[in-house]
């Protein structure tokens, strides 16, 4: 198992760099200009001071080498002094937003709480309630209750979220005044109430998401589970005397979970992305909002390191993935 892994792991590390290189040369090819917003009475040769001070007069070699090394090295040494204490990484220069002129990372993690409260409890709802109604309607096949599931997750799936989001906050705001339209960021739990308060403001923008995360991940333990209860080994399983429960939830289930097993490693990243249009529906100041705030400041910096996180986020996932097909099948480990 763990040769498997790490042969997985060595097919991480070059797909990374190749990832990297990919996202900073379309940045760098975009069009823009870090001085657009600023007046139009600053004189030509201080916006070329400007640019020349935000690293742009540098060849495009030199610039992607100061990244690696800033991104690779100075941030891990950051992280590493503010957990024990060290200096490693004093006098260094971190990756710098043009925008605001603080580092990139340390905005990043000044938003990821709010984004992690918000989509990552959608997807934890979400898998809770998916896999149960797939693994029943599979089960159940052309029941009433596959009908009505049928039903629901296709709508749920079809509406988009900043409709959804809309409506949710129509009818449970503004006519039903349950919960409040938009998130309040400044919000901090530090007690019962204040914990309340902060589940309560959660909730429209978690059904949302949840609305459709749970319809995708259902239609595919669905079709997974009715792929594998008319294999042969279950008629066989059957045949032998074997109860019902056994061959459904641990022989069928187990076999079933493995294309799942990929749907869900690859939305996990989405969970530090944020949900880019819900946040903006419900003023969410998460992960999300930020890159869209980033490109439209044209903050090359910044939306370079989230697209690159998201890139690391999804490359590790789908190592997990792979390791998790081993273990579900462990045939796949000697391909």
């Amino acid at each position: 198992m763990l040769t498997y892994f790490f042969r997985r792991l060595l097919l991480a590390i070059p797909t990374l760099l190749f990832i990297e290189l990919v996202i900073f040369l379309l940045l760098d090819l975009a069009p823009g200009d870090p001085t657009a917003q600023l007046p139009l009475t600053i004189p030509p040769e201080v916006r070329e001071q400007i640019r020349v001070s935000l690293g742009l007069g540098e060849p495009l070699p030199i610039r992607f080498g100061k990244w690696m090394y800033q991104f690779f090295i100075i941030e891990p040494q950051v992280v590493f002094d503010s957990i024990f204490g060290t200096s490693f990484s004093a006098g260094d220069t971190r990756v710098l937003s043009w925008q605001t002129r603080s580092p990139v990372m340390d905005i990043v993690w000044q938003r990821m709480p709010q984004t992690l409260w918000v989509v990552g409890t959608a997807y934890v709802v979400a898998i809770i309630i998916a896999l149960p109604i797939g693994i029943y309607s599979a089960y159940r096949q052309y029941s009433l209750f596959d009908n009505v599931g049928t039903f629901i997750t296709m709508v749920g799936f079809s509406v988009p979220p900043f409709f959804s989001g809309v409506l949710v906050i129509v009818i449970f705001s503004v006519n039903l005044g349950w919960f409040p339209s938009i998130y309040d960021t400044t919000l901090v739990v530090h007690d019962w109430d204040s914990f309340m308060r902060q589940l309560n403001q959660m909730i429209l923008p978690v059904m949302v998401l949840a609305l459709q995360i749970t319809s995708q991940l259902s239609r595919y333990m669905r079709a997974s589970m009715l792929d594998n209860l008319n294999q042969d080994y279950v008629r066989t399983a059957r045949a032998k005397g074997l109860g019902e429960r056994p061959v459904v939830l641990v022989h069928v289930l187990r076999n079933s979970m493995i294309p799942v097993v990929t749907v869900i490693a690859l939305g996990i990243p989405s969970i530090f992305g944020g949900a880019i249009i819900t946040e903006q529906v419900f003023k969410v100041n998460g992960i999300g909002q930020l890159l869209i705030t980033a490109i439209q400041a044209n903050d090359v910096p910044l939306v370079q390191t989230l697209t690159f996180i998201f890139a690391i986020l999804i490359v590790i996932f789908n190592l997990i993935a792979d390791v998790l097909y081993g273990i579900l099948d462990p045939r796949i480990r000697y391909d």
